[in-house]
């Protein structure tokens, strides 16, 4: 009989409770400053990060390949089959081949290693479908093979209130990243079918931004049923308004408000992001 677990990492954003419920592995990025390290969300918050950047504005690097090791252990200890990993996009971290490298030294547990294309949520969405079709006892292959029809139905959006972390993260070009700069464009974020950034609308101003949020909300669930998750990176009160708004659209079946999201994500992104993603209902 299969016995599946599921592995994803702290860039998915997933709350507390719906790890314990689907006993999800999350490895954890690291926080490098000049002098210290971190556990993302283990050893330090996103808040710490926040309040930090005045002083230094820390890098950041993908789990060790150590504990991808010590959860495969685990797993095996556990009497685990089969494995399923969900990471970050490859577009942004090599963490899918770590991954995979290390899944290839427990040949004792069938294994697949799924590129989310995506980070915080949209990943995320990915890895608490897959959970649900695990409680419902639908065997390895077949979620296999939905996974990419589950890809396809997640929508993520998110605007940031200045480019200047997304920058210096390399997320985006220099050039594109001044002339935004300076002309205050706070551009609507999303990614491609590649699991990288790129700019889905062009707004001035961060109210505009904001608008726009709500509009794509519309444009989108106004096409197919779908369920709202909202999360903030040091923009909690801009998201709240947000959400008041987009969670009275009617083709808005349910919405759930995730909190801040993690500390590696918000030093990419900076403070002030409000991010928006919508899983269409089959």
């Amino acid at each position: 009989m299969e016995k599946i677990a599921l592995i994803t990492d702290t860039t998915a954003d997933l709350p507390d409770e719906l790890v314990k419920k689907y006993n999800i592995k999350v490895l954890s990025f690291r926080i490098i400053y000049k002098d210290r390290e971190y556990k993302d969300r283990i050893e330090i918050s996103s808040q710490e990060v926040y309040d930090g950047f005045k002083k230094e504005i820390p890098t950041s690097s993908m789990p060790a390949l150590q504990d991808m090791e010590d959860v495969y252990d685990e797993l095996e200890k556990e009497g685990y089959t089969h494995v399923i990993g969900i990471t970050l996009s490859l577009g942004l971290s090599g963490i899918y081949n770590g991954l995979t490298l290390v899944s290839k030294n427990h040949p004792g547990i069938k294994s697949y290693i799924c590129d989310s294309k995506s980070i915080s949520l949209g990943e995320g969405a990915l890895v608490t479908e897959c959970g649900k079709l695990i409680e419902k006892g639908m065997s390895f292959d077949d979620i296999v093979n939905e996974l990419p029809n589950i890809q396809r139905r997640i929508h993520l959006f998110f605007v940031v209130d200045t480019l200047e972390y997304l920058i210096k993260g390399g997320r985006i070009g220099k050039i594109t990243g001044a002339i935004g700069e300076l002309l205050k464009l706070k551009p609507i974020i999303s990614m491609d079918y590649e699991g990288k950034y790129y700019t889905y609308a062009k707004v001035r101003g961060r109210k505009q931004s904001l608008s726009k949020l709500v509009e794509i909300a519309k444009e989108v669930s106004d096409k197919k049923r779908c369920i709202a998750y909202m999360m903030h990176g040091d923009g909690e009160e801009d998201t709240l308004k947000v959400k008041e708004i987009v969670e009275k659209l009617p083709n808005i079946t349910s919405i759930q408000y995730s909190g801040c999201i993690s500390p590696v994500s918000g030093v990419h992104s900076g403070p002030g992001l409000v991010g928006l993603v919508l899983v269409e209902e089959e």
